[in-house]
């Protein structure tokens, strides 16, 4: 239990700072095919602050956001063979970490410049209403995802960024310079303060209304090592890795205020191919927003994924035809709230070769997931 006495100024302004906590735990296994049948149990625990650096310290226009996490558990991805991976909060090495921390400062009415720890995902090639699917093609396209010395700053680790945004009544336009090489406090080595691998460069315009469309680039100022085939040792010469992406979302039936709600969402992305599996990919998927009338709570969301692998991952074996081009699953969920603050999600997947290996048979995950939100004004 968390104890704190909130800071608040008097009327009715917002609270000067809040901290939440939210805490998943996971039991994923495999049912069918892939690499062996299993269950991995995992969770994650994310303690976030929030604070208005104006009604705390007198500093006009600026925002405080702290993010620290907590990752225990198993890999269920080792069981299932994927290349996209099978759950949003698996991780390689489970530990405590400093997953965010940056200030953001407006500058009039339609700017914004942030600087810090950032999950550019929270911001860039990010569409509210694939959130509630948790495989992890549907948080950001895999031909992004999987490239960088050790991955974008996404989860689970975060590198040193700075992004600027400007709103307009119908839309924004955000670029962000991000240190190449991810690393966070608690992750062996800490934050890279060298920037020796060089950056990655993102930008997205998009247009917001009933709906969404964004369109985004993306590309790395210093070339990346090649993507080596399974089976082979001999490393191509490095590339610049580069891509882009395509979101539209929109309103499909009725409004926040009726019985149900739905909503859908295509994203499209397309990469070099040289520096990772995939040259490109795309998901689509709709939630829908109390479709059991009597749970007010309830909402349920179908996913689909694809995965395009690049000629460079196939290429010196996919002349022996062992090696489809794609990588595709699909994904159904359901979450409800059972109480004040405890919601409960069961989720089904099915990837069809996985990995894009035709020796692994089509897999079957089945998963729940327990979720415990609280907050502190």
């Amino acid at each position: 239990m968390l104890f704190a006495t909130p800071a608040v100024s008097a009327g009715d302004a917002e609270p000067a700072w809040s901290l939440s906590l939210a805490y998943k735990a996971d039991i994923a296994g495999v049912a069918r095919g892939g690499i062996q049948r299993g269950v991995r149990a995992l969770d994650n625990l994310d303690v976030t602050l929030e604070a208005d650096l104006e009604q705390l310290a007198g500093w006009h226009g600026a925002h405080l956001y702290v993010d620290g996490l907590n990752n225990l558990g198993g890999r269920p991805n080792d069981l299932a063979g994927t290349l996209q991976g099978v759950n949003n909060i698996e991780v390689a090495d489970t530990h405590a970490k400093l997953y965010q921390a940056w200030i953001e400062q407006q500058a009039g009415d339609h700017v914004s410049i942030l600087a810090g720890l950032y999950d550019l995902n929270s911001e860039f090639y990010h569409n509210e209403s694939a959130g509630l699917l948790i495989a992890p093609p549907f948080g950001i396209g895999s031909e992004l995802s999987a490239t960088g010395p050790n991955g974008p700053s996404i989860f689970p680790s975060t590198a040193l960024s700075a992004r600027v945004r400007v709103n307009t009544k119908r839309g924004y336009a955000q670029v962000a310079v991000i240190n190449a090489h991810a690393g966070t406090v608690g992750d062996v080595g800490g934050v890279d303060l060298s920037a020796k691998e060089g950056a990655l460069l993102i930008g997205e315009v998009g247009w917001t209304g009933s709906g969404k469309i964004a369109l985004g680039a993306w590309r790395y100022t210093k070339q990346q090592p090649r993507i080596v085939a399974p089976g082979l040792t001999a490393a191509p010469p490095p590339h610049r890795a580069q891509g882009a992406y395509l979101l539209l979302e929109h309103d499909l039936v009725g409004s926040e205020d009726k019985p149900r709600f739905v909503h859908g969402f295509v994203r499209v992305g397309v990469s070099d191919g040289k520096t990772t599996p995939f040259s490109g990919g795309w998901q689509a998927g709709i939630l829908v927003d109390r479709p059991i009338a009597a749970r007010p709570e309830s909402a349920f969301s179908i996913g689909f994924a694809d995965g395009a692998l690049s000629s460079n991952y196939r290429m010196p074996v996919a002349n022996a035809g062992s090696l489809p081009p794609h990588e595709r699953m699909v994904e159904l969920t359901y979450s409800d709230r059972l109480m004040e603050h405890v919601s409960l999600q069961p989720d089904l997947q099915y990837f069809f070769r996985p990995a894009g290996d035709s020796g692994l048979r089509n897999v079957l995950v089945l998963g729940l997931r327990l979720q415990v939100d609280l907050k502190i004004h």
